[in-house]
Formats: C-alpha cells, sequence, structure tokens
C-alpha cells in the first residue's frame, strides 16, 4: 500500500471534524460543529462500536473512513459499515479511495469481521464503479430501509 493509513484518536480530533464537516458540507448533511464532535469523540477514546482511520501525511492527511460495528447472524457474526469515506477533493482520482477499502477490509476479515457494507447513492455512477472495483455488489432482494430515532 502507498498511501499511509493510520488509527485515529483523540490527538486527531480537530484535523478529522474539519474533514467531516466538508464531507457533510459537499454531501448537504445538516449536522452542527457540537453534533458532529459529539459522534467523533467516543469512536476516537476507543469505543468498540466504530474507529476512524486517517490516511496520507500525518499532520495534513489526505482523508479518513469511518468504520461501525454490528452483528449478523445470516453473516455468521460481526459485520461493519462504511459510515464514511472522504478524500479531499484536490487529491481525488488517484486510487487512494480503491487502497484505503482494501488495507481496511483485509484488516477487518484478519480480525473476524464477516462482511463490510456500506451506503450509496444510486445516481452516484461514478462512486458505484468505485465500490465495484473495491469487489462491493448490490444485494439481490435488499435495500438499506432507515428508521431515525
Amino acid at each position: 500500500m502507498t498511501t499511509a493509513i493510520h488509527l485515529a484518536g483523540p490527538a486527531d480530533a480537530t484535523r478529522l471534524l474539519t474533514m467531516i464537516e466538508a464531507f457533510h458540507s459537499e454531501y448537504g448533511l445538516t449536522t452542527t460543529d457540537a453534533e458532529r464532535e459529539a459522534a467523533l469523540t467516543p469512536l476516537l477514546d476507543g469505543s468498540p462500536l466504530g474507529a476512524v482511520w486517517l490516511f496520507g501525511p500525518t499532520m495534513a492527511p489526505t482523508g479518513y473512513v469511518i468504520i461501525t460495528f454490528g452483528w449478523s447472524m445470516e453473516l455468521g457474526g460481526m459485520d461493519a459499515f462504511v459510515d464514511e469515506l472522504y478524500i479531499r477533493p484536490p487529491v481525488r482520482r488517484r486510487g487512494i479511495a480503491s487502497e484505503v477499502l482494501s488495507a481496511i477490509a483485509t484488516s477487518l476479515s484478519e480480525a473476524g469481521v464477516k462482511a463490510l457494507h456500506l451506503e450509496v447513492d444510486r445516481d452516484d455512477d461514478a462512486t458505484i464503479r468505485l465500490y465495484t472495483r473495491a469487489h462491493f455488489k448490490m444485494r439481490d432482494r435488499y435495500s438499506l430501509m432507515t428508521r431515525t430515532l
């Protein structure tokens, strides 16, 4: 892997929050600074429910990925979701996302995770191609449905 990747911790919060704000703005997500910080802090503090990785140079990362964990009887154990994957616009289309997804998938598989899921906008052909190249497949008969609580 040519892209350096490391597990984020509390010292990375400021760099991460800046990129998370950019990601949310780009996708029209209406979250506040306080909401983003409240959601991120437990992951940086070691919550078993998820983890955050930064990639690129340590002091000026090019992006991040947030993975959350769950359990699937159907798939036989722990599964994970790519909750967010963000790459700074100036360095997109260089294969970074593919490298990061491959490295994360390998690490999670070695840790016993049975499947890695993600959401994708059905109208975003470029992102669908990226995820297809990274060996993700649309599941037959299944669509993700959400009830916000």
